[in-house]
């Protein structure tokens, strides 16, 4: 039984506490009338550990000093580590509660850790808001009795008290306010039967600790001495925030020409890139990610390959930003109005995509904020102001902002910018160096936003320790870059899916890009197009929220000598495209499947609910994602495996080794050997897949199996 006061404890009426707590008597017999009137639970004093302890409840940080983070339909994993004295059995339920402060879900916990006490629950947010949760441990005197009395019983030890002890804590389940009459019938048909000594004991029992009792039981747990934890902070946010497709862009490039009398390329439009946005969205992407489209300075302005010394129509980096025509909340005159902006974002929005811009707080040595606000910049000893250095790399034509000098000035300057592109139909950042940036300036930003605009996104684009990628996360960030873009071999990779599925997915939303208009990996460079292929099915399906950077479906991966970039960055110069070729070489086509796969399986939208498999093959790399039945969106279980040869110069063969109740394929008790209906979405081919399955995957004609698993 629940209480929701405190109550100082009290005796125990004989029959009602735990069944090992009492003496007994081998003559003794069932009650003609059994008690049930339940202990009075206690609940824990504020600083007191309580009757039953519960402790390391998750997902926390700093004692709930940041939210943990979840979105509207994910099946969130609330975790805790509940006992008691004792030989007792304990119980635990995980307890939503909503934005307006009152219980929204509960679901009673399932032991994890046999032997460690770590229990779980996932339940589903249904609307974006500030949650909270809490893990209530309890007494458990059904599971308690249950336990002994199938040993006892068999082995003939206090016999009859143990049915007469059953006959109390069944009656006590079966009259509580609350119980629904389907689920009492169970339950006193059961105390009947413990009653009924015409019958043999094990066949009284037996009727006790019948399925239907169990399930009933475990839907509407008896719970004595219920302890709740403290109350921890839950964010939750629309459903883009964790799951979704990015396609970055440089608009300017979109619709770019080659003058021939000037020897000089024109810019695109934002009017000429809006053309390319049905394409986009037709390959199944969420969002369109602008680099940045302000002003470009001219003061030390880079030419191609960031060469010192720009040639006569050297566009600029669109990262070098402000000039006399304008700063962040300008548009650069060669890209069009904000009318041209207002066009691009309709065409977006009736494509289905979102626009993100790119948030690059640094200007270029013309910015207006140069010689309004100098005491935005670091001046250095020699009087000039200090421009961007990453050694070795320079950027003469960036100068960094400086928190420290007019911290309230540049918060208040950052914050009316950003609302000047909301109001034009920005719903996503993307931000260049937040890590260079002070933590307390993005925990108030975002707050300040998120309190006004809780639809917009922000994307860190941190690549640099983990420290600081965890705790810009954790602060506000709702999604960021990872190191994936680095992990190649089967253990790197098993090792850092595990990773961000884990724990660090309650704070940490992983982002996964294979390239960036920057980063060009050896492994790209190197691999060719099967290495695309590969690592595009490893990115949209080993994370929830993917992006590939314009230029992917052309398999561009010529490098710069010495760097792991692309030989004429983009950022540099204008870059069109042809992508009528790009459609013959057949990457944008397994782009737009991969999407497609995506929208199919809900199970691929969430981030929490993975599992590695080992395989026979050090190139051959397998993980699963499964999603119950209680949580996906139809109400059906979805599961989806994925099999990835890892070597883009080379057929590999070998066995999978598959837990198949990982799979919700087989229940405790199912042979090892069971065969389920294994299909896969990429070749359309369904084959017959036990715990054992064989796999070959040439990369040059299939990479990947991603396999449909199919149940009765």
């Amino acid at each position: 039984m629940d209480s929701a006061k405190p109550s100082p404890p009290t005796s125990h009426r004989p029959g009602a506490g735990s069944a090992s707590s009492r003496q007994r008597s081998p003559q003794s017999s069932p009650p003609s009338s059994p008690p049930s009137s339940p202990p009075t639970p206690r609940r824990a004093a504020p600083d007191g550990i309580g009757r039953i302890p519960v402790l390391a409840v998750g997902p926390v940080a700093e004692g709930g000093r940041w939210p943990a983070k979840a979105v509207v339909g994910e099946a969130v994993p609330l975790r805790a580590t509940v006992f008691r004295e004792g030989h007792d059995a304990v119980g635990a339920t995980a307890v939503l509660v909503g934005p307006d402060g009152a219980d929204r879900a509960s679901a009673r916990m399932v032991d994890i850790a046999p032997g460690l006490d770590r229990f779980e629950a996932r339940l589903v947010p249904d609307e974006p808001g500030d949650w909270s949760f809490r893990v209530e441990g309890w007494s458990d005197p059904f599971g308690t009795w249950s336990h002994d009395a199938a040993i006892k019983v068999a082995a003939g030890i206090d016999v009859e008290l143990m049915l007469a002890e059953g006959v109390v804590v069944l009656t006590r389940a079966a009259n509580r306010p609350g119980v629904p009459p389907a689920a009492r019938k169970p339950l006193t048909d059961a105390v009947r039967a413990l009653q009924d000594t015409t019958r043999p004991p094990d066949a009284r029992l037996a009727a006790a600790l019948s399925d239907p009792v169990r399930a009933t039981l475990e839907a509407h747990p008896l719970r004595d001495f219920v302890t709740p934890s403290a109350t921890y902070p839950l964010v939750v946010h629309r459903p883009l925030a964790l799951a979704g497709a990015w396609y970055e862009m440089f608009p300017r490039s979109e619709g770019a020409t080659f003058d021939k009398a000037t020897h000089q390329w024109r810019s695109g439009t934002l009017a000429t890139a809006a053309h390319r946005l049905p394409a986009i969205a037709a390959m199944g992407f969420d969002v369109v990610y602008l680099t940045p489209i302000h002003p470009i300075g001219t003061t030390f302005r880079k030419g191609r390959n960031n060469s010192l010394t720009p040639a006569p129509g050297d566009p600029g980096s669109p990262y070098a930003i402000g000039s006399p025509e304008g700063g962040h909340d300008a548009i650069h005159p060669e890209l069009g109005t904000f009318a041209d902006f207002r066009a691009f974002v309709a065409t977006a929005h009736a494509s289905g995509l979102e626009v993100a811009l790119d948030l690059a707080l640094q200007c270029s040595p013309d910015h207006p904020w140069v010689t309004e606000h100098p005491e935005w910049f670091t001046t250095r000893v020699d009087g000039s102001i200090a421009y961007a250095e990453n050694p070795p790399k320079k950027y003469q034509d960036i100068y960094p902002l400086n928190f420290d000098n007019d911290p309230e000035g540049i918060y208040t300057e950052v914050r009316r910018v950003i609302q000047v592109w909301i109001d034009h139909g920005v719903t996503a950042f993307r931000v260049d160096n937040p890590h260079t940036k002070p933590l307390d300036f993005w925990e108030w930003l975002l707050a300040d936003v998120r309190k006004d605009h809780p639809e917009v996104l922000f994307l860190s684009e941190a690549f640099t320790r983990p420290a600081m990628m965890q705790t810009l996360a954790r602060i506000g960030f709702h999604q960021s870059y990872t190191y994936f873009t680095w992990r190649n071999t089967k253990e790197e990779l098993e090792e850092y899916l595990t990773e961000v599925a884990g724990e660090d997915g309650s704070f940490l939303r992983p982002s996964f890009w294979p390239t960036t208009h920057d980063i060009l990996p050896p492994y790209l460079q190197a691999g060719g197009t099967a290495a695309f292929a590969i690592r595009a099915v490893l990115a949209a399906t080993g994370a929830p929220t993917w992006g590939v950077y314009s230029g992917y479906e052309l398999v561009e991966n010529v490098p710069r000598p010495g760097v792991e970039e692309q030989i004429d960055n983009e950022k540099y110069e204008l870059k069109p495209r042809d992508w009528v070729r790009a459609d013959s070489m057949g990457v944008s086509t397994l782009l737009t499947r991969l999407n497609e796969i995506r929208r199919a399986h809900p199970a691929l939208r969430q981030l929490r609910n993975l599992t590695v498999h080992r395989t026979s093959d050090d190139s051959l790399l397998c993980f699963s994602r499964h999603l119950e039945a209680e949580h996906s969106p139809d109400g059906r279980p979805d599961t989806v495996v994925v099999v990835v040869n890892l070597d883009p110069h080379a057929t590999r063969d070998g066995v999978v080794y598959l837990d198949l109740r990982a799979l919700g394929v087989a229940p405790a008790g199912t042979p090892g050997d069971a065969v389920f209906a294994a299909h896969d979405e990429l070749s359309g081919v369904t084959y017959a897949w036990g715990a054992e399955p064989y796999v070959r995957l040439d990369p040059h004609v299939q990479c990947a199996h991603l396999i449909h698993v199919r149940t009765p």
